[in-house]
């Protein structure tokens, strides 16, 4: 007999939004750069490859985001100590929400999403950069 799902990736995702504040690509286009806000790429480094990146961006897998959070984990990121707002993007924003929810049951503060994620962002414009 199959497993039964108890709680949806939708409903995930719903809760994740209800707790993380989305950017707009336009508003995330005038953080790109500050000092006091730092990127986060989730993006498997396949997407990166493929789609490229926004400058100035931490790449960051999904996978390893709790483990360089933690300050206690052997695989801790200097990055996620900074005083600075971080800026979770993925894909289309779904890793994103899921992400920044993780980081601030974390502790990890301030921390917003980038709404509708890389592809939003290159919709409107944003800077890309090809990886080398």
């Amino acid at each position: 007999m199959p497993q039964m799902i108890t709680t949806g990736y939708q409903t995930l995702l719903d809760a994740a939004n209800a707790q993380v504040r989305a950017v707009s690509p336009e508003e995330a286009k005038s953080l790109l750069g500050r000092e006091d806000h730092v990127f986060i790429d989730l993006r498997d480094p396949r997407e990166l490859e493929r789609e490229g990146v926004l400058p100035g961006a931490f790449h960051c897998p999904r996978g390893m985001l709790e483990f360089w959070i933690d300050p206690a984990s052997p695989y801790h990121k200097d990055v996620f100590a900074r005083d600075a707002t971080f800026v979770f993007f993925c894909a289309g924003g779904w890793r994103s929400a899921l992400a920044g929810a993780t980081a601030l049951d974390m502790g990890l503060t301030p921390v917003v999403h980038l709404e509708g994620g890389f592809s939003a962002w290159v919709k409107a414009g944003g800077a890309v950069e090809r990886r080398a």
